[in-house]
């Protein structure tokens, strides 16, 4: 069963997404940014309060994804990165991102905040991060 509601070419667009995002951190990398996707469509905080659907959360600006402003994002969804998007969207959840919001690429070692949000871990290049409980974005 879905977590958010979606279409077929939502779909697509998520699988672009975590490609665009992190095709070169194999399936898991994917995977999380897909998390870090499908919970901004689920949260009710912060910037993503008007955040309703995969389409919104893919283009929002500001605050969206840098991905989408270059050619990348563009690629077609392959039938592997369909797979992993409607895994996201069923709502399984990897650590660190199950309840990110935000992450960023590095070669070096993670903030422990970021924009004020704190630190859930890193996984190879990517760090994440969560907003506070106390928040009350899910």
């Amino acid at each position: 069963m879905a977590v958010v509601r979606y279409n077929d070419e939502e779909v697509k667009l998520l699988a672009r997404l975590m490609r665009a995002e992190a095709e070169g951190e194999g399936q898991m990398g994917m995977l999380l940014v897909g998390n870090v996707g499908i919970n901004r469509v689920r949260a009710k905080c912060l910037d993503f309060i008007h955040i309703t659907s995969i389409t919104q959360m893919v283009y929002q600006r500001p605050g969206g994804f840098e991905s989408t402003m270059y050619g990348y994002f563009y690629q077609a969804a392959r039938s592997v990165d369909i797979k992993l998007a409607k895994r996201c969207i069923a709502g399984e959840q990897f650590s660190p991102a199950n309840k990110a919001l935000w992450f960023y690429a590095t070669d070096q070692g993670c903030q422990a905040q970021w924009w004020g949000q704190w630190n859930t871990g890193k996984y190879k290049s990517h760090c994440f991060y969560a907003p506070l409980d106390s928040e009350n974005c899910y």
